[in-house]
């Protein structure tokens, strides 16, 4: 198909912008919520410079605030094959109890049924490759432990490639209400909340509902396809539970606001609606891919950071604006005042 018969919508070249290398946050500030904040009403179109911590001005009594919980594994675990090569395996997603598909590095060195050795204690088989450098392995290990001790032993949180610098204290690749283990990336809007902040917006009357999606490794993947109809998106895990579905669908019933921490949440709340609307308890997989134009079910407003050029999030971002030209200028506007960008960067409001 000729590019320019395509819908603009579709093409990804759509999403591209410029930012300077500079402006890719490395190292979170200190402490959370003094990272920036650019506010943004889609009704009025108006936009305002703040700090994160200015996010109480922005809520309001009988708003529903939804957190992803998810807690980062130590996914990233260096071994070595039986003739002494070394491999980096990165956790990608959890596929039973003792078997995981992982991103295995270099991918070419390994062949199905090749032995992985992180210490005495485990190691793991390669049973299948597949395609992204991705592979399928088994994990074998003393049952001295739990799979998740020996991960605390030889695992270390995976950072995104773009960020070039050591990670001080791990702690701040974590939300503070991370709960459950089995990311292996931050659902990093969630980032730039302290306990205190969230306190204070429940004082205010503001209602907090936790839901899960354990991040992948494929929200990093590039979009490569040129009509991005063409790029196959990665599943996560997800979970509603029904208390958190009960008082979100009130709240929609009531005309309340539901507000999604960051695209994560979005994702669980858009993919667990029935065909009337309602959300619904879920314990499932979700592969949704939101991209212009999309009609939100769910979510009435978003907290979210910058995001790649060509990404499938900038495009979630996009349709949720509902107008790529003004999603652009919005993010011409941040790299215009130097915000900064990425996980450890600066936050959007979009009302």
């Amino acid at each position: 198909m000729q590019e320019e018969n395509v819908d603009r919508a579709l093409l990804r070249s759509t999403y591209y912008y410029d930012l300077p290398e500079e402006q890719i946050a490395q190292t979170p500030v200190e402490p959370r919520d003094s990272s920036r904040l650019l506010c943004y009403n889609r009704k009025t179109e108006k936009v305002c410079d703040c700090h994160f911590r200015d996010i109480v001005n922005f809520l309001k009594k009988g708003d529903i605030l939804v957190i992803n919980n998810t807690k980062v594994l130590p996914a990233r675990l260096f071994g070595f094959k039986e003739t002494g090569a070394k491999i980096e395996i990165l956790l990608q997603k959890r596929i039973d109890l003792t078997t995981w598909e992982v991103i295995a590095r270099p991918f070419k060195r390994l062949d199905e049924g090749t032995k992985i050795v992180f210490n005495e204690n485990i190691s793991c088989t390669v049973l299948k490759k597949e395609t992204y450098g991705s592979c399928v392995v088994k994990f074998e290990y003393s049952l001295s432990k739990t799979f998740e001790e020996h991960l605390m032993e030889i695992g270390s949180v995976p950072l995104p490639p773009y960020i070039k610098e050591k990670l001080k204290n791990p702690d701040r690749y974590q939300t503070v209400y991370a709960k459950y283990e089995g990311s292996s990336a931050a659902p990093t809007a969630g980032l730039h909340f302290t306990k205190e902040l969230l306190e204070k917006l429940k004082n205010m009357g503001v209602e907090i509902c936790e839901v899960l999606l354990h991040v992948g490794l494929g929200t990093f993947r590039p979009v490569k396809e040129d009509n991005i109809k063409n790029h196959q998106m990665h599943s996560e895990h997800i979970e509603v539970t029904k208390e958190v579905a009960e008082k979100i669908n009130k709240a929609k019933i009531e005309g309340r606001r539901v507000v999604a921490v960051g695209t994560t949440s979005v994702r669980v709340l858009e993919s667990a609606v029935d065909e009337i609307g309602n959300l619904c308890p879920v314990k499932k997989e979700t592969s949704i891919f939101i991209y212009p134009p999309y009609k939100f079910k769910i979510v009435d407003a978003l907290i979210t950071n910058f995001h790649l050029p060509e990404s499938t999030l900038i495009m979630l971002v996009s349709a949720f604006v509902g107008d790529i030209d003004k999603t652009l200028k919005l993010y011409k506007h941040a790299v215009d005042s130097k915000y900064r960008f990425f996980s450890f960067g600066d936050a959007m409001f979009i009302e």
